[in-house]
Formats: structure tokens, sequence, C-alpha cells
């Protein structure tokens, strides 16, 4: 039988992935100073949340854990601590363990009791200054001890709770807050159904009920507010202890008049003492603009509701209710958003492709027909075309969202990195709110992951380096996000030592890839560290060592239809720069033709368009042309014969020329018969559909119905670089 809170527990962990992510972000404000005091609240908040969603899937380790941190993080609130370079330190290592803890719960593994405890540990040192954890306080919970672990305080509790219709919108339930206070003790519940209207009045999103719960357990008042701290903001709730007192809602003072949604009428007076014979005269309600936070605790008479059928002339609200009714009501008018699972986005953006290929073929069609391009039926086609498009950029902006979810799963990675290596390092971030399609940000996450622990390992000097190098002690890795002609552009730069050519160059000669006497450029040296197994380490270890790191990195950039390049300057540090499409899902491309076969070039790799004359063009061999351009020699690809659609090779005067650049920034001329303009086209996965086929990365349909191939550049670059350097050599040995 399927479980019915399996869904509400999944989107509690999504919740728990944002607030860590909210977490992490406002520490790193913490840790650089630029913290408002909003900041502090927002982190607090991220965690109490975490504490009391956890309270209600019964998850008692990620309980404790969050509890004791929260209370530290409440300290730095209050101003009883600090919070200085080391305290933000240790909260940093807390979200950490926190987040360890949260996937733990997730996925039903074992928390690290060793970790957490050595956090409460820290925890207690940082809040006595460092030295011996304080004793606490009486009644107060100590470091690593829940609410629940205090001493009974008092004897049973009668508790009115009557929830607004707000509480059931944001898919609480009042079933689970039963059962949750159920664990505090025996409990009787009576419901008060007084206040339903008839059938055809019912409001579906109102709220009616209204619950009188007898609990019967010597327990805190703190420990029934856990239970409903959830929902706190989103019901009327009184808590009585013992017989005739009820104790007053947080942020009602003392003379607060209110009517509850069952009838009952509650008015708040202050405390009266234990050894008066006769009780005091009601003290007159003060209109106070802001009510101040009363030290007694107040207390109120109950006044018994009056028969239905008479009119209830409710007293004047105070401030403060009338705030909460107007916090409610514009917390109602703000735009909502919604969980839609993943498959449903995809399905429709896999429609709204159809979409674009049937609105293509039509435009087709009626140019094919000869229609006039003032009538009617062209003038809306027209407009169909630019409803599609604004369709088009609408669904695939609901796929875009901001990189800050992969950023900030990085400053625990320079920590742990950092404490591995025993360096000193900062990390920077900027661009944290670029937007890219949700596929592309769910496979970035590995190629940055090894290129920030390649610039910290390899690129960081040790301490004593940075020293004789005049550099502070605290290396600092940067790591930026932008947009750059219609592509997102990451950027991983360090201020290291920069990249030991020398180094590289031996290595790839020890291994065999290059000969001892080959002359390389610099551009080429540096990439020879993607090759597969290249590794400059001295030895293994469990940060470096095995020459899979930026391996791993070319391929997966590669897959995403990227390229990456470096830039190093000796003793100044080195820039790693990604630039990957927006989006898997479409594609600005160049429509060209070979031999009859229409093919789409990605946009982004074309540099220019030429028409080659016969005076620059040079032959290499029998099949290879290069072509002098701009005081270089590039290779000339012909496409036709590259794809197998001709046998004998075309006449570089008299095709279309495209210079195109491929991963690492190496440049090829690519050969065709002719350009057709450039088309924003669907991408189909031709390998999902039929198979891979060499030098194809995709597929795509046409206005005419026809299917049109989406050349693999890189593919078709690096095939001709190999073809020219084997004909180099030959001509060498010649």
């Amino acid at each position: 039988m399927e479980d019915p809170m399996a869904a509400i527990r999944e989107t509690f962990f999504q919740e728990c992935e944002e607030q860590l992510a909210e977490l992490e972000s406002g520490l790193i404000a913490m840790e650089n100073g630029t913290a408002e005091a909003e900041t502090v609240n927002a982190v607090f908040r991220a965690v109490h949340s975490m504490k009391g969603g956890a309270g209600i899937f019964s998850l008692d380790a990620l309980v404790r854990f969050a509890h004791v941190f929260e209370t530290a993080l409440d300290k730095v609130r209050s101003g009883e601590l600090v919070a200085s370079p080391h305290v933000v330190g240790v909260f940093l290592r807390a979200a950490d363990v926190l987040a360890d803890v949260v996937r733990a719960a997730r996925d039903g593994g074992q928390v690290d009791e060793a970790r957490t405890s050595a956090m409460v540990v820290e925890f207690a040192q940082i809040e006595d200054g460092g030295g011996v954890a304080k004793a606490a306080e009486p009644g107060a919970p100590a470091p690593g001890e829940t609410l629940a672990d205090t001493p009974a305080q008092i004897g049973g509790w009668e508790i009115l709770f009557t929830p607004r219709p707000e509480l059931y919108a944001k898919a609480n339930e009042t079933a689970i807050i039963l059962r949750e206070l159920k664990r505090l003790g025996p409990i009787s519940v009576e419901l008060d159904a007084s206040r339903l209207p008839e059938l055809h009045e019912l409001d579906p999103e109102g709220a009616y009920l209204t619950w009188r719960i007898w609990l019967e357990a010597a327990c805190a008042e703190e420990e029934i507010r856990h239970v409903f701290e959830f929902v706190e903001d989103d019901c009327v709730l009184s808590l009585t202890p013992r017989g005739g007192e009820v104790l007053a809602p947080a942020g009602f003072a003392p003379g607060t008049v209110i009517t509850g949604d069952n009838g009952f009428k509650f008015e708040f007076f202050p405390p009266v003492a234990e050894d008066e014979a006769e009780p005091s005269p009601e003290p007159e309600p003060e209109p106070e603009p802001e009510p101040e936070p009363v030290a007694a605790r107040a207390v109120a008479q109950i006044v018994p509701p009056r028969p239905r059928e008479e009119p209830v002339h409710e007293a004047p609200k105070s401030p403060a209710v009338e705030a909460m009714a107007a916090k409610a009501e514009a917390g109602a008018a703000v735009s909502a958003t919604i969980r839609v699972d993943l498959d449903r986005v995809d399905r429709m953006i896999d429609l709204v492709g159809e979409l674009v290929i049937n609105e293509a073929m039509l435009s087709q069609r009626v140019l094919e027909a000869g229609i006039n391009r003032a009538s009617g039926v062209a003038m809306a086609l027209e407009e169909l075309e630019h409803l599609t498009r604004e369709i088009q950029d609408s669904v695939m902006a609901i796929r875009a969202q901001p990189v800050r979810s992969v950023f900030q799963r990085m400053p625990r990675l320079v920590r742990e990195v950092a404490a591995q290596t025993g360096k000193q390092v900062k990390l920077l971030m900027e661009g944290e709110g670029t937007e890219v399609d949700k596929t592309v940000i769910e496979r970035i996450a590995d190629p940055l992951t090894h290129m920030i622990r390649n610039a910290i390992d390899h690129g960081l000097e040790p301490t004593e380096a940075r020293l004789a190098a005049g550099k502070s002690v605290e290396g600092t890795v940067k790591l930026t996000a932008l947009h750059r002609s219609g592509r997102i552009v990451l950027e991983v730069a360090d201020d290291g030592g920069g990249i030991n050519r020398a180094r590289v160059k031996q290595k790839a000669i020890e291994n065999g890839v290059i000969s001892p006497d080959a002359q390389l450029s610099d551009d080429e040296i540096d990439n020879l560290i993607f090759l597969p197994g290249f590794s400059t380490a001295a030895k293994v270890s469990d940060i470096s060592g095995r020459g899979v790191g930026m391996d791993v990195v070319r391929q997966s950039v590669a897959a995403l239809g990227g390229r990456i390049s470096i830039s190093s300057k000796p003793g100044v540090g080195s820039v790693f720069t990604l630039s990957l499409p927006l989006t898997l899902a479409v594609l600005d491309g160049m429509v060209v033709s070979a031999k009859g076969h229409t093919l789409i070039i990605p946009l982004g790799a074309i540099v220019e368009t030429l028409k080659p004359r016969g005076q620059d063009v040079f032959p290499l061999d029998r099949d290879m042309n290069v072509l002098a351009l701009r005081g270089g020699y590039v290779p000339m690809v012909d496409v036709a014969l590259a794809l197998g659609y001709s046998e004998a090779p075309i006449e570089p005067e008299q095709s279309v020329a495209l210079l195109v650049e491929g991963e690492g920034g190496v440049r090829a001329v690519l050969l065709v018969d002719a350009i057709h303009g450039q088309r924003q086209v669907v991408i189909k996965s031709l390998e999902a559909n039929y198979r891979a086929v060499p030098g194809i990365a995709a597929a795509t349909v046409m206005g005419d119905g026809r299917v049109a191939l989406i050349l693999d550049v890189d593919a078709v670059v690096k095939t001709a670089r190999s073809e020219a350097r084997g004909a180099e050599l030959t001509l060498d040995a010649n």
C-alpha cells in the first residue's frame, strides 16, 4: 500500500535543500562581513524550520542536532554570542553536518553520531568563549539535550486549537498535529463542528472546526508549542494548565480581548498573585499602538459563547490582532509558487517543440503556394509565428534556474579540500543568479567540482611557496557565471603559480603522448592536461594523482555541446573557462547544404564566414588542404566528403567557407555548397531514435518535413586536426 505521507515527506526534503542553501549563503555573508541583522534571522529561521518539519516525521536525530544548532544561532541573534570568524567557522562546519544528517534522514542511512557529538562539543565551547562548556541554566536544556529531556513542570493541559484557512492552504493536516501531540502523552479530543455551515454555503477553502484536546502529561509549555510551531501563525491556539487559566498566545498583551473562531471569548489579564485572598478587579484594556512584551505570563478567563441564534458583539480588536489579520490578507495576496513534476514540464517542452516544427512546416507550405505576403493568411501566419516564439521562450523560461544551486555546494568542497591539503583558501563567487536550463545545471556540478579541486590542489602553492613569492598566505579561488553571446560562461580562476608547462611537457613525453622533439605552443601544452590518464601529481592521494579529473571535465563539457579553454600565467595564476549552451532543447544554428543535404551548424561555434581565394589555399596532401588566414594556416574540411555524401572533393573557390572553433579554441574551415540563413531549431536526439553517427550531434525537423542533421563541430575539427598532423608527419618522412 502506498504511503500517503510519502509525497509530503518528499516535499519536506525538497524544502530542506532550499533551506540548507539559504543557510549556507547566509553564513558565507556572515563570514565575509556583509551580513545584516535580517541575514542572521534568516539563518536561524532556516534551521528552525528544518527542526519543526523533522518533528512531524519523527526524525529525532535531525531534531536534536537542529535544536542545538538553532540554540547557538539564537545566542548570536540576541547578542549573547559574537559572530567572530571562529564562531562562523564552527557554524559553517555545523551546516555541513546538518546537510549530512538531512540526507541520512532522506535516504534512510545512519547518522554519524561521532561528527554530531563533536559539533555539540564545539557549540558548547564557543558559547563559553572557547573554554569549558557552560553549566546549563536551571530548567533550560543543556547542549545536545532537547526540550523533551527537561523535567516536567506541571500536570495536564487543556488545549483549544482552531485552524485558519491558511493552515490548510499550506498543505498542513490537523491529524498529523494531533498524532504528534499524542507522543507527549495520552490525549482525549473533542471536535466542535458548530460553525460548520450548510453544504450549499460551505467554502471549500474555509476553516470551520475547533478541537478541544485534553493532554494527560506532565510536560512543559514549550514542548506543546513545539508541536504547533509549524502552524502557529495559521491558527488560534490556547493552552490551559491545571484548572482555570489560559496562557496568552504569543504577541498578545494583557488587556487583549479576542473572540475565537468557535465563539469563545478570551480576555487576557496580568497574572494574579497566588497568596491574594480575593481576585483583583478587572483592569481596563489599555489601547496601545504596539503592545510591549510582558515579563509575566498573562492569563485569561473563559467566557462561554452565546447561543448561535443570539448575535455576538465582539470587543474591538487590539492592534496586535489587526496586524495579524492584515498580515494574513497580505500573505494571501502574494503570488504563490507551485511544485510541478519535471516529467510534466519536459512533456510540455516536447509539445511546444512539435508546435514550432508544425508552424515552420505551415510557413513552408504557404511559401510554396505562392500566397501574397500582404494577404490575410500570410499576416495571420506571421502573427502565429511571433506567438509560437513567445510560447517557446516562456516554456523554456520555466526550466531556467539560477546556477546558485550548484554554486552553493562549492564552499563546503573548498573547506574540505583546503583541510586535506593544509592550505588556506578563500572562495569568491559572482553571478549566482545567472539562469540556465535545469538540465545543464544538473550536469555542470561534476565538472565544476573537479576544476575547483584541481585549482586548490595543483593551482594554489603551499603556504611556504606563497610567502616566498610575496603572496598572502590565503589563496583565492574565484567562481564566476555570466551570459555571453547567447551562452553561459563559467570561469574558475586561482591566484596560484600557474601551469608548470615544463613539468606538463616532460610528463607527456614520459607517457609517450608526444615525441621529445615536438614543438608545442603554450596553449597546446596547457591542453595536454585534458588527456585521459594524465596527471602531474607526484603521488596518488584522495584528491588527485589518478589522472581522471580534467579528462572527466572535458568529456562532460563536450557532452553538453560546450567548450573549455585555459589561460595561465606563471606565478600569477590560471583561469579555466567553460562555454555552454543555455539549453539542450533548442539550438540557434546556421542552415547549410552539402551535395543536396541540409545540415545545421551550431551558431555558437561559427567565428566567421568567407569565400576562399585560390591563392590562399595550399595542399597538405592529396585529400587535405589548409587555408592561409591572418598569418596562420587552418585545415580545411570538405563536409560532404567527410560525411560520405560525395566521393570527390569540392573545389574551394566554388564553395562557401565557415571558420569554426572547437574544443580548446582549436579552429578549422568547413566547406559547404551554400548558406541558407539562421534558424532556431528543436533538438531531437539521433542516438535515442536511431543510433550514434560519427560527426553528427543530433537532428531536427525542418519546415518542409525533412530531417536535417546537426553537425558535431568538435568531432569534425578534432578529426581534421588529427589528419592534418598525420599529413605533416608523412610529408616530413618523405
